[in-house]
């Protein structure tokens, strides 16, 4: 039976925060987010304006000024500035919870000096903030395309799906630079040219089908890449996820998840001693 135990918490150990923590997580992901926007005059209502706003310069900056075109599938007529926002739905979940990830622990010096404070938690309050925000952004989406474009893909529904190894491999990458962070104070400076370059080696910005082989596999080697074409997919072309493909990833995920969480579980005893 104690073998049971102890097998049973490594294994549900990362989602700890849910099952055994799940109202203080849920409590500091409501405050995480309400912080966002504390004291701006529209509140939450500003996690659909923003990337309203945002759209709206993807259209003029693309679509009006530079007038550029992506390869449609399916027969469908997208517009530049919707395709681009898809990726950039996907690429900006990720990129948040990578940016954020040095300052979890380091950001909440109080909360070290509790021992009884479980900090593994905090890596799932960055994630599910910057989940609530990619809501909002497939939500903008959703109601842009209807107005634009007259039509939404039924197939969106199957967007979560996308989604599933993002989240595992988000809160692995929180693990492991949150714990780096506490000791290495410099990763934070590096975190911004990490995101600007996944962001400009994927398919976000740049059809891939498009380039040469060479410069293909490079993009390929990104991960994001992979995700975004999916999300694509089911958003915009109508088409089911590759199915092999997205189990793979969620294996992949899944492996950096424990990885990650394990780093983080052996390393947090030296937190408080640095801080």
């Amino acid at each position: 039976m104690l073998i049971d135990t102890a097998l049973m918490d490594r294994v549900m150990g990362p989602f700890s925060a849910l099952w055994r923590y799940g109202s203080l997580t849920s409590e500091l992901a409501k405050r995480d987010v309400q912080s966002r926007y504390k004291g701006a005059s529209f509140g939450l209502l500003w996690s659909l304006i923003s990337p309203f706003l945002m759209l709206c310069v993807y259209s003029l900056a693309f679509g009006v000024l530079l007038k550029s075109n992506w390869p449609q599938k399916n027969g469908y007529q997208h517009h530049f500035s919707v395709i681009i926002f898809v990726g950039l739905i996907v690429h900006g979940f990720f990129a948040e919870c990578l940016a954020r990830a040095p300052t979890v622990i380091t950001g909440h010096p109080s909360f070290v000096k509790k021992v009884v404070f479980p900090l593994e938690i905090l890596s799932w309050q960055v994630m599910l903030s910057g989940l609530f925000q990619a809501g909002m952004n497939i939500l903008v989406f959703i109601v842009l395309s209807l107005l634009l474009e007259g039509h939404v893909s039924w197939m969106i529904v199957l967007l979560p799906v996308v989604f599933i190894p993002l989240i595992f491999m988000s809160l692995g990458v929180c693990w492991i630079f949150s714990a780096l962070g506490v000791y290495l104070r410099d990763i934070n400076q590096m975190m911004g040219v990490i995101t600007m370059t996944m962001l400009f080696l994927s398919s976000a910005m740049i059809p891939v089908d498009t380039l040469s082989d060479s410069k293909r596999m490079l993009f390929h080697l990104n991960p994001m890449t992979f995700l975004i074409d999916q999300a694509r997919a089911v958003a915009l072309w109508g088409e089911y996820p590759d199915w092999v493909g997205l189990a793979e990833y969620t294996v992949g995920s899944l492996v950096l998840m424990y990885a990650g969480y394990a780093w983080f579980m052996a390393t947090k005893k030296g937190f408080a001693d640095v801080l």
